[in-house]
């Protein structure tokens, strides 16, 4: 055999050898692990979003694809399919008020779901990008099949099927033999490797205000083993609520969103599961509360943790309202009290919340020295709305965590609901200052409009 000849064939054993190690390596290192790929080349660019109602029209696909993501991750309420029921005040079924006597979402049939399903994967913008994008998710609670539903709802098994049949999940996944859709996968070739972790914020949760578990134990084990596995760069902890942000606290009573925060018990054991087992370049992507921010947490790791909300793709809160609000919307946005939303002068908006259709978007400079990465979010034609760069190296221990004294307050450590309560519910306090002021208003009004009445029949008397 000549030279050239066994140059050759070398060559095609090289090559083999290649493929086996890019397709064998889809790992069932536990319960949990999902196609696990190790992709070539590098991943450079991931995109993710959430809240995509399968019947509104979704022009954001477009801006996606020319972001050019290798990745692109679901997290949640990928369609919406539950229904909800009108606003009924009176009536036999009321939704609305303190006299409210039926549920405002209910679930829908698992045919139903699963046509939503198909009516999502159909869409133009979507199967382009399938086409040339890996697609990976979880779920919320619109496609898990119920508004706010942790592990009470009966749906959840077979919902299950069907969230696992829309991520074109093959058919031997141990994901499909597990209690819940959590799972990982590791991108990149050594050296430059890229965790993704995604949790189930869902099956196995408690109700809300319960302040149990949002994991559950099984999924706590297995998230466990993950951050004690195998290093990477990067790792990537995808939650369906924000981890981070916790306006619920400064919100109420006027309103509240779901997150960690209203688990402090569950979101104090995650901190610190990632500090006890020294895993460094960790942040969190969410999505649910239909406004895009990033937020940051500096006092939990020994490094600062970042959570990029983007949410949503469709539904978000200033298309909730009518047009002409939108600017009430963006200053209640920027009244409302955060200790850990990163404020930045180059937000679009001076609150640094984004409340039209976004999406995330995370690039990863492997060139530079150090690795530098942004995560942004982007708006429905692909420019950035907020955003953070930084170099790799901040998100590795510096050996002691930050604390904050009682009665202290620091930006990015301080929790929201540690907040003074003047400065924590200043959100209320406005709303009913305002309706008390406008109550007054009308009851003078009345009062004047009596008044001038009386005068006018006595004037008519006298004459």
């Amino acid at each position: 055999m000549g030279k050239r000849s066994r140059w050759l064939l070398w060559m095609v054993v090289a090559v083999g050898v290649v493929g086996v190690v890019a397709t064998g390596s889809n790992g069932g290192a536990g319960e949990g692990e999902g196609k696990g790929k190790v992709l070539e080349p590098v991943v450079t660019r991931i995109a993710f979003g959430s809240c995509a109602n399968q019947s509104a029209p979704q022009p954001i696909w477009n801006a996606i694809i020319d972001f050019d993501p290798q990745v692109f991750i679901w997290l949640g309420d990928n369609v919406y399919g539950d229904t909800k029921r009108p606003f009924k005040l009176f009536g036999k079924e009321r939704t609305f008020g303190p006299w409210k006597n039926a549920p405002r979402f209910i679930p829908s049939s698992p045919k139903e779901l699963e046509s939503r399903y198909l009516k999502a994967k159909s869409n133009p913008g979507y199967s382009r990008l399938r086409h040339t994008t890996q697609v990976i998710g979880t779920w919320d609670d619109h496609d898990y099949g119920l508004n706010d539903a942790g592990k009470e709802f009966g749906g959840k098994i077979t919902n299950q099927k069907l969230l696992l049949d829309f991520l074109d999940e093959p058919q031997d996944s141990p994901r499909r033999k597990q209690e819940g859709v959590y799972t990982s996968y590791m991108f990149g070739p050594v050296g430059r490797q890229i965790k993704v972790i995604l949790l189930d914020t869902r099956y196995h949760r408690d109700p809300l205000r319960s302040d149990g578990s949002v994991l559950g134990s099984s999924q706590w084990t297995w998230l466990e083993k993950e951050l004690n596995g195998p290093k990477s760069a990067i790792t990537i902890i995808g939650s369906s609520v924000q981890v981070i942000s916790n306006l619920s606290a400064t919100t109420r009573p006027l309103f509240s969103l779901e997150s960690w925060g209203r688990f402090p018990k569950e979101r104090n054991r995650l901190f610190k599961l990632i500090a006890d087992t020294k895993r460094e370049g960790v942040f969190f992507i969410s999505g649910d509360v239909h406004f895009g921010e990033i937020s940051r947490y500096d006092c939990a790791t020994g490094y600062p943790l970042y959570d990029v909300t983007a949410s949503g793709l469709t539904q978000a809160v200033e298309k909730a309202v009518p047009h002409v609000f939108s600017l009430i919307v963006r200053f209640v946005a920027w009244l409302t009290p955060t200790t850990m939303r990163v404020i930045s002068k180059n937000c679009r908006f001076r609150s640094c919340t984004y409340g039209q259709p976004n999406f995330g978007a995370i690039e990863i400079d492997w060139s530079t020295a150090p690795v530098t990465l942004k995560l942004e979010v982007k708006d429905i034609v692909g420019y950035p709305v907020t955003g953070v760069k930084f170099s790799l190296v901040e998100l590795q221990s510096r050996g002691s965590v930050p604390s904050v004294k009682a009665g202290e307050h620091r930006r990015h450590c301080s929790l929201e609901v540690n907040l003074r309560w003047m400065i924590k519910y200043r959100l209320a306090i406005l709303f009913y200052c305002s309706v008390s002021a406008l109550l007054l208003a009308m009851i003078g009004l009345a009062y004047a409009a009596t008044l001038a009445f009386r005068l006018f029949l006595h004037k008519c008397k006298l004459d």
